[in-house]
């Protein structure tokens, strides 16, 4: 257990930003009274950490900027609480596979310096479970990488943490890109390039053929662009019973989200921004899925591969080609082992839930064979 409680955050992870970014972020947001204090602390600690910043981009630009990737990233996708996080840290425990930390996702521009000092005390503060979930939280662990990538440029979906009033407007500009400028859509692609070489060379410098390994739901709005980035890029897409999905999804966002907002927005607009939402990223990636090459994308219903984590897990690997699977089996097989008896989160759905995701959810739900409540 950490020092501070998830919801008894004195800040928000902006702390991590660069000020570049913290100062175009929150430019002429709304901010409510008793959120000031909050945003004044983060603001002063940004402020004062980045002074340091640039010691990693001198570091970044001797030993990686030129560097090029060994292999295309394997990316894992699906709408959040679909599953993600399980697959991310069955897959991670390969060797070959490198990642993005938890550490790094809050302070990524203190990876290549900075890192010993900082890094102790984040473990020190923070929770040693998800407050959503129970699933193990620790400075070294794989996290998705959307959190550091809000905190180097400021085209990211998940600012709506902050500004949840803004949640639309950053789903079409950032989390699908459908009106995502031409400038932003380069500064994504540049500053990602960048977050995937310095992850590599965090947690698998010493590891010649390491393959980046990608756990970001926000990607699944963004496939075309990536394959753009990365033509031989693999894909696994993960898809769960919807009424599962809302309903952890609105615990998410209600719950373990709140203590980073900078104001707050009704519980049934956030309702409506979750629905509304999920159809926009499900639209996205059906549309966006076809630039994938053949033998590139790997689909699966979650309550599938939880069934049998281990065969389909061994199933992706000769499906999609990725190497290793023989070196990586023995610590995939004792992960999965240790999980067995993990309870998970208990929903009973309501008649309200049941109906507004039949309305809103409905094709998706006949398209994947889940039985309509």
């Amino acid at each position: 257990m950490g020092l501070i409680e998830f919801s008894k955050l004195p800040v928000n992870t902006l702390v991590g930003a660069d000020w570049k970014t913290f100062k175009e972020l929150t430019k002429d947001q709304h901010v409510a009274k008793n959120k000031r204090g909050k945003f004044f602390l983060t603001k002063a600690i940004c402020r004062l950490l980045s002074v340091m910043a640039p010691l990693q981009e001198r570091k970044y630009k001797k030993l990686l900027a030129d560097k090029p990737l060994e292999h295309d990233p394997v990316f894992i996708l699906g709408h959040w609480r679909s599953g993600t996080t399980f697959v991310h840290n069955i897959f991670a425990q390969d060797p070959r596979f490198g990642f993005t930390t938890t550490y790094q996702t809050v302070f990524p521009h203190y990876m290549m310096a900075m890192q010993g000092m900082f890094k102790p005390t984040m473990g020190w503060l923070m929770p040693d479970k998800r407050p959503t979930d129970n699933m193990e939280l620790s400075p070294d662990l794989p996290q998705e990488e959307e959190f550091a990538l809000q905190n180097t440029c400021p085209y990211s979906y998940y600012n709506f943490w902050f500004y949840p009033e803004r949640m639309q407007e950053y789903c079409d500009r950032y989390l699908t890109m459908k009106d995502a400028t031409a400038e932003e859509i380069a500064d994504f692609k540049e500053k990602f390039m960048k977050l995937v070489k310095i992850s590599l060379w965090n947690s698998r410098r010493d590891v010649k053929d390491a393959q980046y390994l990608s756990k970001n739901p926000p990607h699944t709005g963004k496939v075309k662009t990536l394959v753009e980035m990365f033509p031989n890029a693999k894909f696994i897409y993960l898809m769960r019973n919807p009424y599962t999905v809302f309903e952890s999804s609105r615990s998410f966002f209600t719950n373990t989200i709140a203590p980073l907002e900078l104001h707050s927005i009704p519980l049934e607009q956030m309702e409506q921004n979750i629905l509304r939402n999920y159809t926009e990223l499900y639209d996205a990636y059906q549309e966006q899925k076809k630039y994938i090459p053949e033998g590139n994308l790997f689909e699966v219903k979650f309550e599938e591969f939880e069934k049998d984590a281990y065969a389909i897990t061994e199933r992706i690997y000769r499906e999609l080609n990725i190497p290793g699977w023989e070196q990586a089996r023995p610590a995939i097989e004792k992960y999965i082992a240790g999980k067995k008896g993990y309870k998970k989160n208990q929903y009973k759905y309501d008649p309200r839930t049941v109906e507004m995701v039949n309305k809103a959810w409905g094709p998706v739900l006949d398209e994947w064979g889940y039985d309509r409540l």
